[in-house]
């Protein structure tokens, strides 16, 4: 196996690296005649990344064999790069064989040095490959990468993980009658409620899709998914680079969400590079939580009353436009982020 980059697909190649390494700890390296293929996953198994280069990515691209696959450090590759790409003339990367223990990292510079690494391979590669159907996911939203560092600006720094909730899209005003009226939307900070969280800020931002997002899809009754942000900082600092916008695939509490760079090539041509990172999502809907702690509320405030009655057909409405009943005590953020309605308590 052997390959070369230059120019500004180096640069690509590059940031490709440094989000596989905010990911996971290794890297496998998967080349055939019609793909290159990088893949990572964490230690806890939560959160799995593949990127994937067409051979036209790449100035010389050559493979023997059907496959040729190996496991490296991303520590050591990332080692390689201290360099800044623009002193690199180009990037060659050789694996003699497929038994081979080594791999080697060249580098060529603009002022004519050439440095040469060799990065021992993993004697025992932890191997894994995952492969999901975009299109099995019913719900998806494309958003523009300085757009939702926005809003996650919103969010303390220290969140762990966050919650977004999808519903159905309504025609309703937003207007003073309705606090979050027509924001089908929302993304909510996920704390964890066996720990003491008495210093920790909740935040709750309700967002009207029209405004903030380029595309969104759902349809039925409203979903959760809670996942961690980290990863999700990782991957939008990676579409930002690259200068696509970033496409969210998701469908409950408890399945994977899956996130992939959105091109926007209108001309039916594919990009010569792809990433996907899919995330583990916790089991317990945030929703199902919630509906549960107002009805244990309600059947207390009630006395005699049967905990087990019949919800009524305004609270079935509410939860049908996911009418929030009990917005967050601390802060109350709307979709227009100029400040416009903003209140703080």
């Amino acid at each position: 196996m052997e390959f070369a980059v230059s120019g500004n697909a180096l640069k690509t190649f590059a940031r490709c690296l440094a989000c596989l390494s905010r990911i996971g700890n290794e890297l496998v390296i998967q080349a055939s005649s019609h793909q290159l293929a990088f893949h990572t996953l964490n230690s806890s198994r939560s959160a799995y990344q593949s990127i994937t280069f067409m051979p036209n990515f790449f100035d010389v691209y050559t493979v023997s064999g059907a496959q040729v696959q190996c496991s490296v450090l991303l520590k050591a590759v990332c080692a390689v790069l201290r360099t800044p790409t623009a002193s690199i003339d180009n990037l060659t990367v050789q694996l003699p064989n497929s038994d081979a223990p080594k791999v080697q990292w060249t580098l060529k510079c603009y002022n004519g040095m050439k440095k040469a690494y060799w990065i021992t391979c993993n004697v025992e590669p932890d191997i894994q490959h995952l492969s999901l159907d975009r299109r099995r996911f019913p719900s998806n939203f494309v958003v523009r990468p300085r757009d939702l560092n926005r809003l996650l600006s919103n969010f303390q720094s220290s969140l762990q993980e966050i919650t977004v909730i999808a519903t159905e899209p309504t025609s309703l005003p937003s207007d003073a009658a309705s606090e979050i009226g027509g924001k089908a939307v929302e993304l909510r900070s996920y704390i964890d409620p066996t720990k003491d969280n008495d210093s920790t800020l909740h935040t709750q931002l309700w967002i009207d899709p029209t405004e903030e997002f380029v595309q969104y899809t759902h349809s039925g009754d409203p979903v959760d998914v809670t996942f961690g942000v980290k990863e999700l900082k990782a991957f939008l600092s990676f579409c930002e680079g690259c200068e696509v916008d970033i496409h969210l695939f998701f469908d409950k509490a408890g399945e994977p969400i899956l996130m992939a760079p959105k091109f926007g090539l209108d001309d039916g041509s594919g990009s010569n590079f792809d990433a996907t990172l899919v995330l583990a999502t916790m089991l317990v809907s945030q929703l199902q939580l919630a509906n549960s702690s107002e009805h244990q509320q309600a059947a207390a405030s009630i006395p005699g009353q049967n905990g087990n009655r019949t919800e009524s057909q305004a609270q079935k409405e509410r939860r049908r436009m996911n009418v929030s009943e009990h917005p967050s005590d601390h802060t109350r953020v709307w979709s227009e982020l100029s400040g416009s309605y903003t209140t703080v308590f």
